[in-house]
Formats: C-alpha cells, structure tokens, sequence
C-alpha cells in the first residue's frame, strides 16, 4: 500500500518556530559553544516562558476567587498552584519582570537566580533547570527574551508544547548522532502511544531521553477527556545526568511529574531502580540499537523465568535482546480481573532475523504468545539516521487461549467484531508502512495524524476494538473504511498479514512483516524491497547450507561408527 500524502504545516506556527530557531542560532555563531552547552540555557527560557502562562493563568483564577470570598487570597500561596500542577513562580523569576531587565544589569545573573528560585519554590524541579546563563552576553539573553516573548500568551497549550518539541528535534538534527539519543521523532512516538492506548496505569521507560514518550501518552489520555495527572504514574531512567534533566524540564512544561532516575552512573542493563519486573502497564521506548561491549557477567543473576531476562542472554556481542527481554519482563501479567501489560518500541531491522542466539531467543518469545504487532517503517523517519526501522509491540492480555483481552478504553466493553477477529494467541499481526509517509524536505519524512489513526486503527480492528477516530477524525475513517469494508480486518496483500505462529515457525521465527505480507497484485517491487527479500532469501540459503554441512558431518561420523564396527 502506498500512501505519501502531501507536506503542509501550519503557517503562523511554522513562521514563528523558525524566526526563534533564528535567533537561539544566534547563540551557536556568537558564543562559539556546541549545541549541548546552549541548548539548555535555550529550552530553559522557552520552558520559563510557557511557565509564566499557565501561572499567569492560575493567579487570575486566584485573585477572581478572593474577589468572590471572604476567606483570605491564594494568591501567592505556592501550595494554590503546586495543587493544579503549576509551576509557581516568584516576582523575581517571572518572565516579564526578566524581559523588562536593562542590559546592564547582568541579564545572566539574574536568570541563573530566577532559575535557583524556581526550584527552591518547587521541589520536584530541584537540580533540574539550567544555570548557565553566565556563559552568554546580556545582549544575546536580552534578544533571545524578545523573541520568545513572541509567542503570544493567547496561543492554545498544545501550541506550547509544539514550539517546545520543535525545538527538541532541531537540536537533535544540529547535535547529530548524539541526538538521537534523547528525541524520537513525534510521529514515530503518536503511533506507539495509538497502538498502546495508555488510558490508565504506570508507564516505564528505561532509556527515557528526554521524556518524549510521557508527553505524547498524557496527549492521548488528555484528548479522550481524562486528567493525565491522575491516570498516568510516570517512570523513566536515563544514563546522561544532562538528558536526565531535560527530560524533567520537559515534564514539567506539560504539567506532568514523574519519577525519572538519571545520572549517577545508573544504568537500565545493569540497574533496576524502579524494580520494574512485572510491575508496569505500560512500556514505551527507543533503546540504542546494536550495543556491544554490555558486561553480561553483571547480568547472569537476572536470567531466567520471573527475572530480568526471562529468555537467556544472547551470545552476540549486541544488546538487542537485552532491551526487548527488559521491556518484556517489566509488563504485568494477565490476571483474572486486570489485562496484562503492553510494550511498544523501536527497533533496529537487524533484530527481526537475527540468528544464532538470538533466534532462539526470539523463538522463545514468540513461543510465549506475548509478541503483539510488528510494524515495518520506512527510512528516513529519524533526524539523525536514515536507516529504516521496525516498531515492536508486545500485550500479555494475549497470552490466554483464544486470545481474548479485558477492556482497556472506558468507550468499550468488549470486542466489537469479535467473529472477524483472528485468534491472536496463535497469529501476530504484520504490518508494511514503508510505503506510508508524508515527504517533510528532501531528506526527512513522517506522518500525518490520518496516516497514523489509520496504522493505529487497523491494529484496534485486529484486536476486535472498536476504531477510535479522536486523532485523524473524518479524513482517518474514511481510508479505514475504504480498506476494510464493514470495519472487519482482513490481510491486504503488500500491507498486512496475521500470521499464524506456524507459519512464523516455517519462516525461521522471523519477524520481518516482509517475509508475510508480500506484495500486491500489479505493483512493482522497489530497490528497496528487492534489498530486503533478496537478503532474507541469502539468510535462508546460509542457514540451509549450514544445516547441510551439520547433516553432513553427522553422516560421516555414522558411516566410521559403522566401519569401524
């Protein structure tokens, strides 16, 4: 299936998010700092700006309740704002009061106080914002003020958090490889948070970056009606004690709280600080892929059923399967009265073939019945490489016989199709969105909200739910429906396929979605996908010839036994 829908963006929003990327550039051409030593100070003034709006709003809800009351005014009492989720801020660390600072009064002084205040005022930020204000001229801090003050008070919340991410991802483009490390593009995020459905629960993520995850799942639950606050109990680790903050910082510019470990040398194959093991709902992550030298002699205590690595360790020098083991055993079990737990992750192509101990790793996965969906995503979808990638879902409601889950979304009681529905404990669905995107430039690409409803709600047909068109809306529905008449799955050749665990088996326990959906009746098979099938189909004639060399050997073995005797 190909569907590359046209590039459009919001004008006004696209005009602004430049003129202020403009100007934090500024600071790279005048300051002489790498990105990592400026993007900080940067996403702390924008952070401030958003903070003083959401106070700013909640001190004119105060001081209209003491008007209206006898009692005495809320209004500077910081417990009034830390109740809604407000960062209180005191007069000295207020935007304004900042941007209205003459240049001579050592703009970088005061910002590093304004920000030592902040955290003094709320706890949960303590040690998390940036105070190196110090480094820049008050000229560049005075100008960069300017232009953040820009963003108009009035523009709605989400607006807020665009501006935000957008600057995340272009720091990650400047900072390159480095970058990947803590953003993940949001499209590639939305359709794992889609295809989770995180409604309620606790939600993990053990390479946590710089908490793009969490935001996206408190925008799911925030858009089907709920308080994210109250339904969302966020945990996160992170290695880098800089990401760790801004991961923090990124939080609390969408009102949220979370656990999140970082620093310290705290690291998810060795650590286990939230003790994760079978105790979360709901897993998200973007793990490095393909990373050698893990010492596994730190690990052999983790290994085996109910531990960190249920599954064995592989013998490859690759944490591949180190990362999906820890997702897979940090998800609940299934039990009488609750669902079982889901992971959603990116991963690195190379895993779904992989051989040796890593097959029979997977093979053992597979075996568990827990391995869910598996998405095939095109390349060029990252800032920072342009390999293509597979995103991997795992739901241990499935593990049950006939594949039935409990309801997760409160609009549902029960499969709506349930007589169109695959038996899941025995297929996983396949699903090829290479040739699904939207062309960003001429070296970027993403999806749109219809394009990532439609993926999503393919997977809820499978599952037996009922489609949930709250993202996409009219445009999403209508693709779902011409596709899928009567909103029943079924496979579509060159798209989708729910493979059965013996025909997963007959395929060496591959979970390439190109070895399953094949390719649709008329269309041509790309460079691209020739690549693929072409080394999939070496990997089999390499693993047979094997095999023939092993029966080989066993045949003469047998043949001196005999003559011998």
């Amino acid at each position: 299936m190909q569907w590359i829908a046209p590039s459009e963006k919001d004008t006004l929003s696209d005009t602004l998010e430049r003129n202020l990327w403009s100007t934090a550039d500024q600071f790279r051409a005048n300051s002489g700092l790498k990105a990592q030593e400026y993007s900080g100070p940067i996403l702390g003034i924008i952070f401030l700006r958003f903070a003083e709006v959401r106070f700013a709003k909640q001190r004119a809800e105060l001081e209209k309740q003491a008007a209206g009351s006898r009692r005495g005014s809320r209004v500077d009492d910081p417990n009034a704002y830390v109740a809604a989720g407000i960062i209180f801020l005191p007069e000295s660390a207020r935007f304004d009061f900042l941007l209205n600072l003459p240049e001579a009064k050592n703009i970088g002084a005061k910002l590093n106080e304004a920000m030592r205040e902040i955290e003094k005022q709320n706890p949960q930020l303590a040690g998390v914002l940036p105070k190196t204000f110090n480094l820049f001229t008050s000229t560049l801090l005075k100008e960069l003020l300017k232009k953040v003050s820009e963003i108009p008070a009035t523009v709605d919340y989400d607006a807020f958090g665009r501006i935000y991410e957008y600057f995340l991802g272009e720091f990650a483009r400047t900072e390159g490889q480095k970058g990947g490390e803590f953003y993940t593009p949001s499209s590639i995020v939305r359709l794992l948070v889609e295809i989770l459905e995180p409604f309620h629960g606790r939600i993990l993520d053990p390479a946590c970056g710089s908490g793009g995850m969490f935001v996206s799942s408190a925008k799911f639950v925030a858009e089907h009606k709920k308080n994210p606050s109250a339904e969302l109990a966020v945990h996160g680790v992170e290695k880098t004690d800089e990401t760790g903050r801004l991961c923090r910082m990124n939080l609390a510019v969408h009102g949220l709280e979370g656990d999140i470990r970082h620093g310290g040398q705290v690291n998810s194959y060795y650590d286990d600080p939230h003790q994760a093991t079978g105790k979360f709902d709901f897993v998200l992550a973007n793990p490095p892929f393909n990373v050698n030298a893990v010492d596994k002699e730190r690990l052999k205590d983790s290994v085996g059923p109910g531990r960190r690595f249920p599954f064995g360790l592989p013998r490859t020098d690759n944490a591949n399967y180190v990362w999906i083991q820890l997702f897979y055993s940090a998800l609940k079990e299934a039990g009488a009265k609750s669902p079982g737990g889901r992971a959603g992750f990116v991963m690195a192509n190379s895993a779904s073939d992989a051989r040796s101990s890593e097959q029979e790793i997977r093979q053992k996965l597979i075996e568990s019945r827990a391995v869910d969906v598996i998405v095939a995503v095109g390349p060029n979808m990252f800032y920072t490489v342009t390999l293509p990638c597979t995103l991997w879902f795992f739901d241990k409601s499935k593990t049950n016989p006939g594949g039935a889950a409990l309801p997760r979304r409160p609009d549902q009681t029960g499969p709506s199709n349930s007589s169109a529905v695959p038996d899941r404990s025995e297929t996983i669905l396949f699903l090829d969105a290479r040739h699904i995107y939207r062309q960003v430039d001429r070296a970027h690409r993403d999806w749109t909200d219809e394009q990532i409803s439609f993926l999503a709600n393919v997977v809820r047909l499978y599952r037996g739910e009922k489609p949930d068109f709250t993202l996409g809306g009219k445009a999403a529905e209508t693709k779902l429906a011409e596709h899928f008449p009567k909103l029943q799955y079924r496979d579509i050749a060159g798209f989708c396929k729910a493979a059965t665990l013996k025909e997963i088996e007959a395929q060496g326990w591959s979970l390439n979605p190109g070895r399953y959906v094949g390719v649709a009746p008329g269309e041509t098979v790309s460079d691209e996908d020739f690549k693929e099938q072409f080394e999939a189909l070496n990997e089999e004639l390499v693993r047979l010839i094997a095999q023939a060399r092993e029966l080989e050997q066993t045949i003469a073995q047998n043949a001196a036994e005999i003559l011998e005797n």
